[in-house]
């Protein structure tokens, strides 16, 4: 037993320090290295599995797969520097600030005795993305159980404050990467990253009328001028190399929508048929999908998806009626602070949609990075879903990656929360949701009528796993749901 246990211990240091040296010579090669998301767990459309084996269903996703393992040093003196990418930040974002003095501030930060910071922009803010993450439910003021999106180790966070009339959620950090079209009908737009809810969406840069000027966090940075910017070669092969990253891409994309369950399997079945020469494609994740988003292009100003036309891309019809671009699927999950996750990241190649006062419209942007439900209809959410009714689209399409000296992993960490359930035994939400969709309808529904339109929070009609309460309501007690979130 000793010798075996030699033997292991040798093996797991081994492979820790193959994928140091590994990560150290990509970072080094490579201008523009993409930092691993950090996401070990891996989910089915609803909970959380046991790392599923090459040909089961929902393999290959975000945590099969090991890349750049995040690293960072504590310079003792309000500065953070980023071993990966060359990146140096402010450590304490501090007060909230206008996009306007977060721009002019830039210019008098004297952190670490350095005199040339600038305001990120958004592919530098991403970098430092921890998609171990948890999202809020925005009406709850509770963050016991929750993990932001950052690491909270190294760089201070906040999550919104209420005596500031802030929500939950309110953790908005600004970039200097100000969209090229115009949202919410009009609005003239920078791209922030939300450290509190794992989402890049656009937000105003002038007066909201009634309400001012929209306030952010700040981290400053400084070094690596060449990160975010791609360096993209057509190989003539139908494969698109990005020099900068190491990372190559399908030039097509999958040409259709389709859930998030049959995304991993498209990518499954093409490395089966040795796609374009090769059998190690994977659905990328979020951190490798948003480097090829191009923040100079949109729809409304350059006729095109946000992405270098050196690719190719599928037009679509969006909600409003336009020619627009698709959303598509990274394999990142998004996870709630159950330890569940009934979705699933994707990046906004053409317009982020919503439904605000009845009328569809661009409410966050082309390059925004939101997330959709992994399964279900999208019909059901006719008026979209959340404050800016963003659209459920649901049927996202797919852009294969491989390359970046990934490890490929087989085990996980040991199942945690709701979801460890014992093989072969199903939880109360499994039991109801007969049809397998990741969501309980009336017809499925076994409990009161009154009982349901509780547990609905989101008024969608149906009931998610975040929504119904963890098992039957004992007699004569009334159940009390989840709240929306958790």
């Amino acid at each position: 037993m000793k010798i075996k246990y030699l033997q292991s211990s040798l093996a797991i240091s081994l492979l820790f320090w193959i994928n140091t040296y590994m990560n150290s010579a990509y970072s080094a090669e490579f201008p523009y290295p993409v930092v691993d998301t950090g996401q070990e767990r891996c989910y089915n459309a609803t909970s959380e599995i046991a790392y599923p084996r090459q040909g089961e269903d929902f393999y290959g996703q975000d945590a099969q797969f090991q890349g750049l393992v995040p690293a960072y040093k504590d310079n003792g003196n309000g500065t953070v520097s980023d071993l990966n990418t060359g990146l140096m930040w402010i450590q304490d974002p501090g007060a909230k600030k206008t996009f306007a003095q977060a721009v002019a501030d830039a210019k008098s930060c004297k952190a670490g005795g350095h005199n040339d910071w600038r305001l990120p922009t958004i592919k530098e803010l991403y970098s430092l993305i921890d998609l171990r993450g948890t999202d809020p439910n925005p009406m709850s003021r509770d963050t016991s159980s929750l993990h932001p999106f950052i690491d909270s180790k190294i760089f201070k966070f906040q999550y919104g404050k209420e005596e500031d009339g802030d929500r939950i959620i309110d953790s908005q950090f600004a970039t200097c990467t100000v969209y090229k079209g115009t949202t919410m009908g009009g609005n003239k737009t920078m791209f922030g990253l939300n450290f509190a809810d794992g989402r890049i969406k656009g937000y105003p840069i002038d007066n909201i009328p009634g309400r001012g000027e929209k306030k952010y966090y700040v981290l400053y940075v400084r070094g690596n001028p060449e990160y975010g910017k791609n360096k993209f070669v057509d190989n003539g092969d139908g494969i698109i190399t990005d020099q900068a990253t190491g990372l190559m891409w399908s030039k097509s994309d999958s040409g259709k929508g389709m859930n998030w369950h049959d995304a991993l399997a498209w990518v499954q079945k093409k490395n089966a048929e040795k796609y374009l020469g090769h059998s190690d494609w994977r659905l990328p994740n979020a951190k490798e999908l948003q480097s090829i988003v191009d923040y100079q292009r949109c729809p409304d100003t350059t006729d095109s998806a946000a992405i270098d036309p050196i690719f190719s891309v599928t037009s679509i019809t969006n909600a409003a009626r336009q020619k627009d671009y698709p959303n598509y699927w990274t394999g990142t999950s998004h996870c709630s602070s159950k330890g569940t996750s009934e979705t699933a990241v994707y990046v906004s190649f053409g317009r982020a949609m919503g439904c605000m006062h009845g009328r569809w419209m661009d409410v966050h942007g082309a390059g925004a990075q939101r997330s959709d439900p992994k399964s279900g209809d999208p019909a059901a959410y006719p008026q979209g879903h959340g404050p800016q009714g963003d659209e459920i689209r649901i049927l996202n399409f797919v852009r294969c990656v491989r390359g970046g000296n990934p490890i490929i992993k087989t085990e996980g960490p040991s199942l945690t929360g709701i979801s460890a359930v014992p093989s072969g035994q199903k939880t109360h939400f499994q039991r109801l949701d007969k049809d397998g969709d990741g969501k309980i309808s009336r017809s499925e529904f076994d409990g009161p009528k009154d009982a349901f339109n509780r547990f609905d929070l989101d008024r969608d009609g149906f009931l998610s796993e975040k929504e119904m309460p963890e098992g039957p309501p004992q007699r004569g007690f009334p159940p009390q749901p989840r709240q929306a979130g958790q």
